[in-house]
């Protein structure tokens, strides 16, 4: 399962205003919109520093945001917090 921490990325004013104006609760944002993550690109541990230091140098803005973990019973494939 995919645990995301929201505090890694700056959500976007234009989903900061929709969230407002539309009165959206956080985790509905989360699961509806991709709120400016844009592409994920997921890799073992031990290659993160790799892959951030190739994106980048290709002019690419990159933020880690959470890990793969194993599923705790019926918990949802992804977690946002």
């Amino acid at each position: 399962m995919a645990q995301i921490d929201a505090s890694s990325w700056a959500l976007p004013k234009l989903f900061q205003w929709l969230q407002s104006e539309g009165n959206v609760d956080a985790q509905e944002m989360y699961r509806t919109f991709n709120c400016g993550i844009g592409m994920v690109v997921i890799v073992a541990p031990e290659h993160a520093d790799a892959a951030r230091e190739l994106l980048a140098a290709e002019g690419e803005t990159v933020y880690r945001i959470g890990e793969i973990r194993q599923r705790n019973g019926d918990e949802h494939q992804t977690q946002v917090a």
